[in-house]
Protein backbone atom coordinates (compact mmCIF):
# COMPACT_ATOMS: atom_id res chain seq x y z
CA UNK A 1 0.00 0.00 0.00
CA UNK A 2 1.42 3.40 -0.90
CA UNK A 3 1.83 6.11 1.68
CA UNK A 4 -1.13 8.45 1.89
CA UNK A 5 -0.29 12.08 2.60
CA UNK A 6 -3.78 12.87 3.92
CA UNK A 7 -3.72 10.13 6.53
CA UNK A 8 -0.11 10.94 7.42
CA UNK A 9 -1.09 14.60 7.92
CA UNK A 10 -4.09 13.51 10.03
CA UNK A 11 -1.79 11.35 12.16
CA UNK A 12 0.64 14.24 12.65
CA UNK A 13 -2.23 16.53 13.67
CA UNK A 14 -3.40 13.96 16.21
CA UNK A 15 0.11 13.57 17.61
CA UNK A 16 0.55 17.34 17.94
CA UNK A 17 -2.84 17.57 19.69
CA UNK A 18 -1.90 14.69 22.01
CA UNK A 19 1.38 16.40 22.93
CA UNK A 20 -0.48 19.67 23.62
CA UNK A 21 -2.84 17.77 25.93
CA UNK A 22 0.09 16.16 27.74
CA UNK A 23 1.55 19.67 28.07
CA UNK A 24 -1.60 20.70 29.93
CA UNK A 25 -1.12 17.82 32.36
CA UNK A 26 2.57 18.61 32.88
CA UNK A 27 2.39 22.41 33.00
CA UNK A 28 -0.99 22.80 34.67
CA UNK A 29 -3.47 25.61 34.93
CA UNK A 30 -1.73 28.13 32.70
CA UNK A 31 -1.72 25.68 29.81
CA UNK A 32 -5.39 24.82 30.36
CA UNK A 33 -6.14 28.55 30.26
CA UNK A 34 -3.98 29.15 27.19
CA UNK A 35 -5.77 26.41 25.25
CA UNK A 36 -9.17 27.71 26.37
CA UNK A 37 -10.24 24.77 28.52
CA UNK A 38 -11.88 27.09 31.00
CA UNK A 39 -11.11 28.57 34.37
CA UNK A 40 -12.74 25.71 36.28
CA UNK A 41 -10.49 23.14 34.60
CA UNK A 42 -7.43 25.33 35.22
CA UNK A 43 -8.31 25.77 38.89
CA UNK A 44 -8.94 22.06 39.38
CA UNK A 45 -5.54 21.33 37.82
CA UNK A 46 -3.85 23.88 40.10
CA UNK A 47 -5.55 22.30 43.12
CA UNK A 48 -4.22 18.88 42.15
CA UNK A 49 -7.67 17.46 41.48
CA UNK A 50 -7.67 14.17 39.56
CA UNK A 51 -10.30 15.12 36.97
CA UNK A 52 -8.27 17.37 34.63
CA UNK A 53 -5.40 14.88 34.55
CA UNK A 54 -7.59 11.85 33.87
CA UNK A 55 -9.81 13.57 31.29
CA UNK A 56 -6.84 15.06 29.48
CA UNK A 57 -4.89 11.78 29.57
CA UNK A 58 -7.85 9.90 28.08
CA UNK A 59 -8.08 12.45 25.26
CA UNK A 60 -4.32 12.17 24.66
CA UNK A 61 -4.44 8.38 24.51
CA UNK A 62 -7.38 8.45 22.08
CA UNK A 63 -5.54 10.89 19.84
CA UNK A 64 -2.45 8.64 19.79
CA UNK A 65 -4.61 5.59 19.02
CA UNK A 66 -6.32 7.49 16.20
CA UNK A 67 -2.91 8.55 14.86
CA UNK A 68 -1.89 4.88 14.78
CA UNK A 69 -4.99 4.03 12.74
CA UNK A 70 -4.19 6.85 10.30
CA UNK A 71 -0.62 5.60 9.94
CA UNK A 72 -1.91 2.07 9.43
CA UNK A 73 -4.30 3.24 6.72
CA UNK A 74 -1.45 5.14 5.08
CA UNK A 75 0.66 1.99 5.01
CA UNK A 76 3.33 3.42 7.29
CA UNK A 77 2.79 0.77 9.98
CA UNK A 78 1.25 -2.69 9.83
CA UNK A 79 -2.46 -3.07 9.24
CA UNK A 80 -4.49 -2.72 12.43
CA UNK A 81 -7.69 -4.68 13.05
CA UNK A 82 -10.99 -3.14 11.94
CA UNK A 83 -9.06 -0.50 10.01
CA UNK A 84 -11.84 0.57 7.63
CA UNK A 85 -14.37 0.79 10.43
CA UNK A 86 -11.99 2.70 12.68
CA UNK A 87 -11.10 5.23 9.99
CA UNK A 88 -14.79 5.84 9.28
CA UNK A 89 -15.64 6.25 12.96
CA UNK A 90 -12.66 8.55 13.60
CA UNK A 91 -13.59 10.66 10.55
CA UNK A 92 -17.18 10.92 11.78
CA UNK A 93 -16.15 11.87 15.32
CA UNK A 94 -13.86 14.66 14.13
CA UNK A 95 -16.45 15.99 11.66
CA UNK A 96 -19.26 15.79 14.20
CA UNK A 97 -17.17 17.53 16.84
CA UNK A 98 -16.27 20.25 14.36
CA UNK A 99 -19.83 20.81 13.17
CA UNK A 100 -21.84 20.28 16.35
CA UNK A 101 -19.89 22.57 18.66
CA UNK A 102 -22.86 24.90 19.13
CA UNK A 103 -24.85 22.02 20.62
CA UNK A 104 -21.92 20.94 22.81
CA UNK A 105 -21.01 24.41 24.13
CA UNK A 106 -23.63 24.51 26.93
CA UNK A 107 -22.14 21.33 28.45
CA UNK A 108 -18.81 23.14 28.95
CA UNK A 109 -19.72 26.71 29.94
CA UNK A 110 -16.18 27.57 31.06
CA UNK A 111 -14.68 27.18 27.60
CA UNK A 112 -14.16 30.39 25.67
CA UNK A 113 -15.78 31.13 22.32
CA UNK A 114 -12.27 31.36 20.86
CA UNK A 115 -11.60 27.82 22.10
CA UNK A 116 -14.77 26.55 20.42
CA UNK A 117 -14.11 28.27 17.11
CA UNK A 118 -10.45 27.27 16.85
CA UNK A 119 -10.84 23.72 18.15
CA UNK A 120 -13.87 23.15 15.91
CA UNK A 121 -11.97 24.38 12.85
CA UNK A 122 -9.08 22.08 13.77
CA UNK A 123 -11.45 19.13 14.21
CA UNK A 124 -13.10 19.83 10.86
CA UNK A 125 -9.72 20.01 9.17
CA UNK A 126 -8.52 16.76 10.72
CA UNK A 127 -11.85 15.10 9.90
CA UNK A 128 -11.54 16.14 6.27
CA UNK A 129 -7.97 14.77 6.17
CA UNK A 130 -9.25 11.44 7.51
CA UNK A 131 -12.09 11.38 4.97
CA UNK A 132 -9.84 12.27 2.01
CA UNK A 133 -7.24 9.75 3.08
CA UNK A 134 -9.75 7.00 3.76
CA UNK A 135 -11.53 7.50 0.45
CA UNK A 136 -8.26 7.39 -1.47
CA UNK A 137 -7.25 4.00 -0.01
CA UNK A 138 -10.73 2.52 0.49
CA UNK A 139 -10.33 -0.29 -2.06
CA UNK A 140 -6.93 -1.25 -0.65
CA UNK A 141 -8.43 -1.55 2.82
CA UNK A 142 -10.80 -4.39 2.02
CA UNK A 143 -11.18 -6.81 4.89
CA UNK A 144 -8.75 -9.69 4.65
CA UNK A 145 -10.56 -12.89 3.61
CA UNK A 146 -9.87 -15.89 5.84
CA UNK A 147 -10.20 -18.96 3.61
Amino acid sequence: MSNNRYLIAAALCCIVAAVAHVGCIVFGGDWYRFFGAGEQMALLAEQGHWYPTVATAVISLLLVLWALFALSGAGVIRRLPLLRTALCVISAIFLLRGLAFVAIMPMFPGNSLTFWLISSAICLTIGMLYVAGTVSVWRKLRPVSRH
